[in-house]
């Protein structure tokens, strides 16, 4: 071999040495990358839907006054002699805006020696109470009128009437109100007949008239028009 063919010899023996001596891998890159963003998915809760739902359960709550009732007391003589009576008229009022009845549950207190007598009342078991009890229609108007007497016993000067009670709207019971009012009469001398519930004085009583709703024409009004028709349209043939 030459000279210089020698030399090619030795370098490329010495390159490959050197090749050798660097590690495969470290020819290799590595790149990182970015990391991926992991979305997570949270699921929505959802109501199940019934396939035959259930229909709710309505009650119907008992009826109630749209507007207050009154119940007032009103005076006519307030002094009771052997010709006059004590009179006094209880007044029922239900306004018509209400679609209930009012109910009105009375009792009426004496003090010993003083009676009282009024349509519809009754006397009660105790002594000196009596008691009643009252339907006002929506829109009507009612008058009780209360006759006051006094007997032997009665002590003479001012006594107190007291009526008391509960008031409420159709059979709603649950739905009360109290009722609490006065009356002051004066006994100057015992009645004629204490024990009677005529007055002694009935000028004096007022004539208590239920006001009444206006009422449709009934079944036979509605006939009789009917009728005047017919008789009108065979008279106007005969012409």
């Amino acid at each position: 071999m030459n000279k210089i063919f020698k030399e090619k010899i030795i370098m490329l023996c010495v390159v490959g040495i050197i090749m050798g001596a660097i590690p495969l891998g470290a020819a290799e890159t590595n790149v990182t990358g970015s990391p991926t963003a992991t979305v997570t998915i949270t699921p929505v809760a959802t109501t199940p839907v019934a396939t035959n739902p259930t229909p709710a359960v309505t009650s119907t709550a008992p009826g109630k006054f749209r507007v207050g009732p009154s119940v007032t007391l009103r005076p006519v003589t307030d002094v009771i002699e052997a010709d006059q009576d004590g009179i006094v008229e209880l007044l029922l009022n239900n306004p018509s805006l209400n679609d209930v009845t009012l109910n009105v549950d009375a009792r009426i207190s004496v003090p010993s020696g003083i009676h009282v007598y009024g349509e519809s009342f009754a006397q009660a078991a105790g002594a000196g109470v009596v008691y009643g009890t009252f339907s006002v229609p929506p829109g009507t108007a009612r008058v009780i009128t209360v006759v006051i007497k006094a007997d032997k016993s009665a002590r003479i000067g001012s006594h107190t009437i007291s009526f008391t009670g509960l008031y409420w709207p159709d059979e709603n019971k649950d739905n009360y109100q109290p009722l609490s009012l006065t009356y002051s009469v004066t006994v100057k001398e015992p009645s004629k007949k204490p024990e009677s519930a005529d007055p002694s004085n009935p000028k004096d009583v007022p004539k208590g008239v239920e006001t009444q709703k206006p009422s449709i024409p009934g079944f036979g009004v509605v006939l009789a028009i009917f009728g005047i028709f017919g008789i009108a349209r065979l008279i106007s043939k005969r012409k």
